[in-house]
């Protein structure tokens, strides 16, 4: 089996089980990854994340034109401003998951740091999210929102809308996506009881553990 054919059986396994499991609904969310020549594979546009076809994704050259396979998600312009600003970036994840949106619509929450510090993976596997305004699906801003940043976050959250992660393949940043909707859960369900949470040195000690920026 060709890399091609391989990454697009894989798009497809991850988002199946994704939507199986209800982190994703309807027609929502996307997934794009790069292979070894620069070109990148990504779920079409409209197309549920439960029922995709690896012979219809589409596939665009290194510039993110579109060369073959179906028309791409509309949030290539998000995907790709993860590509550019960081060169380890070998996967994109961008879900609608409930428990994220519900958590990016709080007022208490710090747009700097948006998760709390509840479980010492969310900051292994996802580090500092950055809480990014309201755009329109699509809108291209978003994507020199997250170029704003200049490579310093892997992960982003949409405010009433959805997260966004990088990784370095598709299984990392389908992981970490997972994490970061769980920590959102986490931080649901102690709303208001006072967790006790990673205290300052602990969370230090895993930044220097894993090289996220603090």
């Amino acid at each position: 089996m060709s890399e091609a054919a391989k990454l697009r059986e894989e798009i497809c396994l991850l988002a199946k089980s994704m939507f199986d499991r209800g982190l994703t609904c309807g027609a929502s969310g996307n997934i794009s990854a790069r292979l070894t020549d620069g070109t990148i594979l990504v779920t079409p546009t409209g197309s549920s994340m439960g029922f995709l076809d690896p012979a219809r994704i589409s596939h665009l050259d290194a510039r993110f034109q579109h060369i073959d396979g179906d028309l791409p998600t509309k949030e290539v312009p998000l995907h790709s401003a993860f590509y550019d600003t960081r060169q380890q970036t070998g996967a994109v994840v961008h879900l609608h998951s409930t428990h994220s949106v519900a958590w990016s619509m709080l007022p208490e929450v710090d747009p700097e740091d948006v998760l709390p510090p509840l479980t010492p993976y969310s900051i292994i596997r996802v580090g500092r999210v950055k809480l990014l305004p309201f755009f329109l699906p699509g809108d291209p801003e978003m994507g020199n929102a997250v170029r704003g940043l200049a490579g310093q976050r892997s992960a982003v959250l949409l405010a009433n809308h959805g997260p966004v992660v990088a990784g370095k393949d598709i299984w990392a940043a389908s992981f970490a996506m997972e994490e970061l909707e769980e920590t959102a859960k986490l931080a649901l369900l102690t709303r208001g009881l006072n967790p006790r949470q990673l205290s300052a040195e602990q969370i230090s000690a895993l930044y220097d553990m894993t090289g996220h920026s603090k």
